[in-house]
This record gives C-alpha cells, sequence and structure tokens, in this order.
C-alpha cells in the first residue's frame, strides 16, 4: 500500500487545520466531556474539568516538548536552545507528555486539595491513552515516526518519506493505546477491589509494555541510544512499566489490622 496524504486538512487563507492538530482537539474535547461525567457522579463539580483540561494540555506539550530536545537529541538543542521553543517545527516524546501529565495534576491537586490524587489519575489515564492513540493517527497523516522496512502484507510505503514498504508504527502504537484505553472503562466501571491508583498502574504497565514491543518495529529517532542495544523509547517504557508495577504493589498492598 502506498501512503501520500497531505497532512493539511484545509485551509483558509494563512490559517491551516492540520489532521494532526484536528487529532489534539478531539481528544482534548473527548477528554473534558468524560471527565465531566466522571466529576458530576462522584460530587465533585464538573466545572473544575475545564482547569484541569488547560492543566493537562500545558502540561503534556511542555513535557512531551523538553523530552524530545533532552532525550532524543541533546546535542542539536543544547547548541540551539533557542530551538527549544519552537514547537511548530515538531518532536514531542509521548513519555515526556506522560510525565508531564503527572506533573500538571499534582499542581491541579494542589488547588484542590478536596480531590484525590490518585482518584484522578485513574480517571484520566484512559482517557490520556485515547488522546494518545489519536496523536498517533496525527503522526500517520504526518508520514512521520516510521516503522523499519518489512516485506510483510499490511507494509505501508510512505511516499513523502522513500519507496521502502515499512511497518506503519504509528498504527501499531494507536490500535495498543486505543486497546487499553477501552479496558481502563472496564475495569474503571466493572472490577471490584481494586484501591485507588490501581487503574493507574494497570494502564501504565500494559500500555508501555505494548510500546516497548512496537519500538522494534521503529527506526531509532535517538542520538543517545545509538549504541545501545534497546532504543530511548524502551528504556523509558520500561521506567514507566517499573513505576506501574511499583505502584500497584504499594496500593493493592494489604493494610495491616
Amino acid at each position: 500500500m502506498e501512503w501520500n496524504a497531505e497532512p493539511i486538512l484545509f485551509q483558509l487563507g494563512p490559517i491551516a487545520i492540520r489532521y494532526y492538530s484536528l487529532m489534539f482537539i478531539i481528544g482534548f474535547i473527548s477528554m473534558s466531556y468524560y471527565v465531566k461525567k466522571v466529576f458530576q457522579a462522584d460530587g465533585h463539580d464538573p466545572k473544575l474539568v475545564d482547569s484541569l483540561t488547560n492543566h493537562i494540555i500545558v502540561g503534556m506539550i511542555v513535557g512531551a516538548r523538553l523530552a524530545h530536545c533532552f532525550f532524543y537529541d541533546p546535542g542539536y538543542y543544547l547548541s540551539n536552545p533557542h530551538k527549544i521553543l519552537m514547537v511548530w517545527e515538531g518532536g514531542l516524546a509521548s513519555h515526556g507528555g506522560y510525565l508531564g501529565v503527572i506533573i500538571a495534576v499534582s499542581l491541579f491537586i494542589k488547588k484542590n486539595p478536596k480531590i484525590n490524587f490518585l482518584w484522578l489519575m485513574d480517571n484520566i489515564a484512559g482517557p490520556c491513552l485515547f488522546v494518545g492513540g489519536l496523536i498517533r493517527i496525527g503522526n500517520f497523516m504526518n508520514s512521520e515516526i516510521i516503522g523499519k522496512a518489512s516485506d510483510l502484507p499490511w507494509a505501508i510505503i510512505f511516499k513523502k518519506v522513500d519507496l521502502v514498504p515499512r511497518h506503519p508504527a504509528q498504527l501499531y502504537e494507536a490500535i495498543g493505546y486505543f486497546s487499553v484505553a477501552f479496558l481502563y472503562m472496564y475495569l474503571s466501571r466493572k472490577a471490584k477491589g481494586l484501591k485507588n491508583g490501581a487503574v493507574l498502574a494497570i494502564a501504565m504497565i500494559l500500555s508501555f509494555l505494548f510500546r516497548f514491543f512496537v519500538e522494534f518495529a521503529k527506526d531509532n529517532q535517538s542520538t543517545i541510544s545509538d549504541s545501545l542495544p534497546i532504543n530511548m523509547g524502551q528504556i523509558l517504557s520500561l521506567c514507566f512499566m517499573m513505576g506501574g508495577v511499583y505502584l500497584y504493589l504499594k496500593v493493592q498492598k494489604p493494610s495491616r489490622a
């Protein structure tokens, strides 16, 4: 299959609406709608979700940008620090985005201490992964974050890059994130006996385990991991997975009588 989609959905004069931006917008609108329902059901003021969403947007973008700059090409950005601010040139790392969300939610909780941090993280873990899946679809539309060469029947030729059939790694990742997001919805509604933080932990373990294996189908994107047996995406995924295991064991640990 050949892929040669234009990244711009439509243009009105100097304003261009790109598929990538549209995925962000759809993701955050759907997240806000879902979390408002959760807040209302649990007795919290749903108007607070607007502030929460703003925190998450800023945290995700800042975290993703800094992670890209310092984990994937630090030499270039340390030599050209002004380039760090040029987000429109591309370069967002999802691991940093998720870490940015955690920090942003922590800041939100400081302003709203009546809301439990782990309860809130449990309830935004799935929506955040759903946003991550949509963003990978945006990457696919942009013909970026491509996979390694492949002769599999579903390999795609990204004509804007080269004429080599490659793994559609962006779609692999999107499928993984969507799958864990929908599993999260089941766990958050049906599972019993899970304490605050357990759903977040399970989402971290499963999503980053999936990400770890998808990275085998990707071209290396980091100058730091050029000489390592695994790439930067896998290193960071292992860190998140271990964090998820630690969190699960900690929150599910039986309380002493």
